[in-house]
């Protein structure tokens, strides 16, 4: 369970910069393990400035330990970015982050949760079936023939922030 707070960053919050260097370095371990190379690669505080306008950037701690990125689409809350500093890993902070994704998908009338995970990745598949994701559709990035990610969704009982 996470002792901070979770709270939302707007597109001009400092806090971003940690956002941005918590991702880079959490998602660092997958250079030359899949193919094609992670979108961080070249994700930018401006990138990041901008999902905070149209999405919800949620952040753990200050300074930054843990956040998450989630896009609303027409059928799901899509967490496209989460990361968790290594020193909390164990504690229950994606779950709580999780869990907060799911009531702002109640909020917004949505029933799921979506993301993708790498198919080379198999031990992030593994924690995002334990947080009750389930696999729904393989693809293929453009260009390549062979799968190279998977989808999971977790359908939720209708949750709302109170």
């Amino acid at each position: 369970m996470s002792q901070s707070p979770i709270r939302r960053l707007l597109p001009n919050d400092p806090a971003l910069s940690e956002v941005l260097a918590l991702l880079r370095a959490s998602f660092s371990f997958m250079a030359g393990r899949i193919d094609p190379p992670s979108s961080m690669d070249h994700f930018t505080l401006q990138d990041l400035s901008l999902k905070a306008q149209g999405s919800w950037v949620l952040v753990v701690g200050n300074p930054v330990m843990a956040c998450v990125v989630a896009s609303p689409l027409a059928h799901s809350l899509y967490i496209g970015k989460i990361a968790v500093d290594p020193r909390l890993r164990g504690q229950g902070v994606a779950r709580d982050l999780v869990g907060f994704c799911e009531k702002i998908a109640g909020n917004l009338g949505l029933d799921r949760l979506e993301l993708q995970v790498r198919i080379e990745l198999v031990e992030n598949q593994l924690v995002f079936t334990r947080l009750g994701f389930v696999k729904t559709v393989e693809g293929s990035h453009p260009g390549y023939t062979q799968i190279t990610e998977i989808t999971m969704q977790k359908i939720l009982a209708t949750t709302k922030l109170t």
